[in-house]
């Protein structure tokens, strides 16, 4: 069944948005606040990448705003050569002041949907995906960008995700979304829960686990892995 995406926000706006976010981005502390666990996932997705391939050389970080996982996988594995994709030029031109001040590697910077990204097929050891997928709106946006990231691996290389998710139980979406909702007013009241789900809407249209994972073992990874889950967030990836 096709879904009517034509309400949703523009590539243009939301790069707007995010052009105008830089510091806040920027800010572990503040930059994070409405994702669940966020410190967590960052540790375990760099973590899992880390002990599968401890010899990486080449980094490609997906959506990477002002370079946080990035700098996270930097310090484990240091010296890798990043490439740095993002929608918004302000952020990568932060990304890249951030990232290239830590690494002798070197540092390119892509701006650019990830729909269009050309990417050279079996280069990455590592690829990270950071609160950007569910900007995707089709099905075939999904396939069309795991394929491309599955390709750019090297063989044995890793994918790893952390990202607002959605449920295939409509009980549960409405479960999470309420205790969602209740962390949100602790951060801010019923306006900053408002605003924040309003923001959802508008711009994101998260999938599952499920079909995510599902995707990446039609696609061919060779395992998946669920690393954390609270809600409606969650971070799992996968081996080439």
């Amino acid at each position: 069944m096709s879904i009517d995406y034509s309400n949703k926000a523009t590539n243009d706006e939301i790069e707007t948005r995010f052009d105008n976010d830089v510091e806040r981005f920027s800010n572990l502390d503040t930059g994070q606040l409405t994702t669940l666990d966020a410190p967590l996932t960052m540790e375990l997705c760099t973590d899992a990448a880390q002990f599968i391939v401890p010899q990486a050389t080449e980094l490609l970080d997906i959506g990477c705003g002002a370079g946080n996982y990035t700098l996270k996988m930097l310090s484990k594995i240091p010296n890798l050569n990043c490439t740095l994709n993002d929608l918004s030029g302000p952020m990568l031109s932060k990304a890249r002041e951030r990232v290239g001040g830590k690494t002798n590697g070197t540092v390119t910077t892509i701006q650019l949907d990830m729909r269009e990204l050309d990417l050279e097929a079996g280069k990455y050891d590592i690829i990270l995906a950071a609160a950007t997928l569910h900007h995707l709106r089709e099905d075939s946006d999904w396939e069309h960008v795991f394929t491309k990231l599955y390709r750019a691996l090297k063989p044995g290389g890793c994918f790893w995700i952390s990202d607002l998710i959605t449920h295939d139980s409509e009980p549960l979406n409405k479960l999470f979304k309420k205790q969602y909702g209740d962390y949100l007013e602790t951060l801010g009241g019923p306006e900053y829960r408002q605003k924040v789900f309003d923001y959802i809407e508008y711009e994101d249209t998260p999938r599952s686990i499920n079909f995510q994972l599902s995707l990446m073992q039609r696609i061919g990874f060779k395992d998946v892995e669920v690393l954390h889950k609270n809600l409606c967030f969650a971070a799992f990836g996968g081996v080439k």
